[in-house]
């Protein structure tokens, strides 16, 4: 009688580290809620117009502050709260774009290639 090689039928062959499928869904789970509470807290910094605005907002996109340096205000000229204003629209605009790429890519760095998979079907991907 001749062995079969490949392990057991209907096993995990052709599963990346020999992860069978719902485990490697349970693990990304549990990777993407990780992600996501380590989002409430990172931050980014973005400034615009010389240093006048400073925003800091966590990759959940909640603003942590507003800076405003006065130094880098003109405010002998007529239109400097119109170009404050703006500056801020930018600045807070900014802010956004930067974090929601930042968790963007936290949560790529977790899902990239999981459309590959073996019997998932690219339901991922």
């Amino acid at each position: 009688m001749a062995k079969r090689r490949g392990g057991k039928r209907g096993g995990n062959s052709g599963m990346p580290g020999g992860m069978n499928p719902m485990a490697m869904l349970q693990k990304m789970q549990q990777d993407m809620a990780d992600a996501q509470e380590a989002l409430e807290t990172e931050t980014v910094e973005v400034s615009v117009g010389g240093g006048a605005i400073k925003v800091v907002i966590t990759g959940h996109q909640r603003i942590q502050s507003i800076e405003v340096n006065p130094d880098v205000i003109d405010t002998d000229d007529e239109e400097w709260v119109a170009d404050l204003q703006d500056l801020m629209v930018a600045a807070v605009n900014q802010a956004i774009e930067q974090s929601q790429a930042m968790a963007a890519e936290r949560m790529e760095k977790i899902t990239g290639g999981m459309g590959n998979i073996p019997g998932l079907g690219g339901l991922l991907g």
